[in-house]
């Protein structure tokens, strides 16, 4: 498959009303808004053709547009909510784009301003994936968990007012003992790029379908700014590899 003759479209989500670091998606890191910067890695990619910011907010709206991406339309607020998914807002963008301008993309990618210090080559070496295989429904953007899933606890109660720690996955004490890592299969969590075949959205109702392919970076590279150390975590990185 010739991948130049592929309409792709990127669709960065920047909705407006972050509850755990207010505007967010804005805020200032490395001398930029947020955004600003899964912007330019989309922009420098060599397959993506179009890019698409979707926010509700005017405000966003602007800065969007100030760094190179399109802003065709707001976002209905219904779609902007804390429990809004992401599929509902990628699909009113495809149908509006198909709607008002009767352009279809091939394919769609999700791009989040969280997830700031992802490189165009990350982008598109997960493009790669999917354009390799028409098969698969997607390809996924992966990175190593720093923690692996099966260390995780809980506290449940004790019947006698007080709780007790055990395992989160199995409910079970003896597995809240330290395990050395060595001994579990690799885990990994998404770097929240999303790229999928246009026919995943509309066949599938998904953003990934049942078959989806990966591309794996660095921890580095995915760490995903959801709170103030986030924030600090990722000027540290900015400064450490001189990122600009």
């Amino acid at each position: 498959m010739n991948a130049s003759s592929l309409k792709i479209l990127g669709i960065i989500g920047a909705r407006s009303g972050s509850k755990g670091v207010p505007d967010k998606n804005i805020r200032p890191l490395g001398g930029q808004p947020l955004m600003a910067w899964i912007i330019a890695a989309a922009k420098k990619s060599k397959y993506i053709n179009r890019l698409i910011v979707s926010t509700d907010s005017p405000r966003y709206a602007k800065i969007a547009e100030q760094y190179g991406a399109e802003v065709p339309h707001l976002r209905p607020k219904e779609l902007s909510t804390d429990s809004s998914p992401d599929f509902e807002y990628i699909k009113y963008v495809v149908d509006w784009l198909a709607k008002s301008e009767h352009y279809q993309p091939d394919i769609v990618l999700r791009l989040l301003p969280t997830v700031p210090l992802q490189s165009p080559e990350d982008i598109d070496l997960c493009i790669a994936e999917l354009i390799k295989d028409p098969g698969a429904h997607s390809a996924l953007v992966i990175a190593a968990a720093r923690q692996h899933p099966l260390k995780a606890l809980k506290l449940v109660a004790d019947g006698l007012g007080g709780k007790y720690l055990v395992s989160y996955l199995t409910g079970g004490s003896k597995e809240a003992v330290p395990v050395a890592r060595q001994n579990y299969e690799p885990a990994y969590f998404r770097a929240n790029v999303i790229a999928c075949w246009l026919k995943t959205i509309k066949e599938k109702e998904s953003l990934t379908g049942d078959k989806i392919r990966y591309h794996i970076i660095p921890q580095e590279r995915a760490v995903d700014i959801d709170t103030e150390l986030d924030f600090i975590i990722a000027e540290q990185l900015i400064k450490y590899f001189k990122l600009k």
